[in-house]
C-alpha cells in the first residue's frame, strides 16, 4: 500500500468526522485523536478541559488513486461549519476548532485553494475561520472513541448530531461513498 497518504482534520467532535470519512471510497482507516497542543500524551479528560491546546481530530489514511485530498477537503467543509470559531453546535472550546493540519506544502496549497474557492463562491454567510497548521504529533484517542458511531449509533448524540452529517454525506456525495 505504497500509495497511502494521510489527512488530518478537526471540525468539532471527532466522532462526527470519523463516522463520515469511514464511509468514503478510498479511505482505508480513520482514527480519532488529538493534535496541536503542548501536552505530551493528552487524555480525553485533559483535552476537554480546553487547557492543553489540542484539537479533537481525525487522521484519515487514504489511497489518492481512489479519492483525492481535495475530495476529502470538500466533504470536510460540507459536514461542519467552518465559520464558527472554537465551536460546532453545542460543542464549544478550542478543542472543537475547525483546523486542517497539513502534512506537505501540497496539502497546504490545496487547503488554501479550497478555502479561496468556497469564499469566492460565497458558500457560507460568514468568513471561513478554519486554521491551517503543519501537522505535529498525533495522539490516538482512547479505544472507546474509535468507531464510536458504529458502536453507539443508538445514543442520542449519535442520532441527533452525527446521523444528520452521515445523511448529508450520503445525499451530497453519493458518488464518493462505498
Amino acid at each position: 500500500m505504497s500509495n497511502q497518504q494521510t489527512a488530518i482534520f478537526g471540525g468539532g467532535c471527532f466522532w462526527c468526522l470519523e463516522a463520515v470519512f469511514q464511509r468514503m471510497t478510498g479511505v482505508q482507516k480513520v482514527e480519532s485523536g488529538y493534535m496541536g497542543g503542548h501536552l505530551d500524551k493528552p487524555t480525553y479528560r485533559q483535552v476537554c478541559e480546553g487547557t492543553t491546546g489540542h484539537a479533537e481530530v481525525v487522521r484519515i489514511t487514504f489511497d489518492p488513486t481512489e479519492v483525492s485530498y481535495r475530495d476529502l477537503l470538500d466533504v470536510f467543509f460540507a459536514i461542519h461549519d467552518p465559520t464558527t470559531l472554537n465551536r460546532q453546535g453545542n460543542d464549544a472550546g478550542t478543542q472543537y476548532r475547525s483546523v486542517i493540519f497539513y502534512e506537505s506544502e501540497e496539502q497546504r496549497r490545496e487547503a488554501e485553494q479550497a478555502i479561496a474557492d468556497l469564499t469566492a463562491a460565497r458558500v457560507f454567510p460568514g468568513p471561513i475561520v478554519t486554521a491551517l497548521a503543519p501537522a505535529s504529533t498525533f495522539f490516538v484517542a482512547e479505544d472507546y472513541h474509535q468507531d464510536y458511531y458504529r458502536n453507539n449509533s443508538a445514543q442520542p448524540y449519535c442520532r441527533f448530531v452525527i446521523a444528520p452529517k452521515v445523511r448529508k454525506l450520503e445525499h451530497a456525495f453519493a458518488d464518493k461513498i462505498r
